[in-house]
């Protein structure tokens, strides 16, 4: 059972991102379907958006998403065929800002990490190096 909701998961975030794509526009340059979480009985499926902006056009994403819901949903039933065509409830997936968050604080702490090679090229430049 588990297998066929990871089939359905990817097939709903791949349809989905092809309406949206196609049907909607965003004052934003770029918004993606970033997962899909589904219940069992596919009656609710959780879409996460992620979108480039500010906070208050991130809220006009949503806005536009829930605006359309049922649009989406109907045409999201004619091309995926399940029993149910789940519910959609849109939300801002926001993993991407904290992760750079995060780096801007270990930045900021001096916590940053070093590749090998740029230690090296240091290393070379070092007038004490020989």
């Amino acid at each position: 059972m588990k297998h066929r909701l990871e089939r359905v998961r990817a097939l709903i975030k791949r349809e989905l991102g092809v309406l949206i794509q196609r049907d909607l526009t965003f004052a934003v340059p770029l918004v993606s379907i970033v997962n899909v979480d589904i219940t069992p009985d596919l009656k609710q499926a959780h879409i996460f958006v992620s979108a480039i902006g500010s906070d208050a056009d991130r809220k006009s994403v949503l806005e536009t998403l829930e605006r359309h819901r049922s649009t989406l949903q109907h045409e999201l039933s004619r091309r995926v065929i399940i029993k149910f065509t789940p519910r959609l409830n849109f939300k801002m997936d926001d993993s991407i800002e904290r992760g750079t968050r995060l780096i801007h604080i270990m930045d900021d702490l001096g916590l940053k990490h070093q590749n090998p090679e740029d230690e090296e090229e240091d290393d070379e430049h070092d007038p004490r190096h020989v």
